[in-house]
């Protein structure tokens, strides 16, 4: 499951958000957001679809060219578990 959040500014938030899944569940369970506002981040990288692609992209690739963007940065420790879990479900091969 991922959870989409914003952060509202605030760096425990991604705890807070964390401290209320059950601890059979926590590895299952991904908390992602940004900094601010989603809107925030529209008008600095673009279209939500092509936000939404980049990230996929960057989780295909390994790389953090938009997740390293500053709006995005509080989701490193979740991007670090995200490939092992999630990559064989969402990019298996064609």
């Amino acid at each position: 499951m991922v959870l989409l959040i914003d952060f509202d500014g605030k760096h425990d938030r991604l705890e807070q958000a964390k401290s209320v899944i059950p601890d059979n569940l926590k590895d299952r369970v991904f908390v992602l957001g940004v900094w601010t506002e989603p809107e925030a981040l529209r008008v600095k990288l673009g279209a939500y679809e092509k936000i939404g692609l980049a990230l996929a992209e960057d989780c295909l690739e390994g790389t953090a060219t938009t997740w390293g963007h500053e709006l995005l940065q509080d989701n490193a420790s979740e991007l670090e578990r995200l490939p092992q879990q999630l990559q064989p479900i969402l990019f298996q091969p064609l």
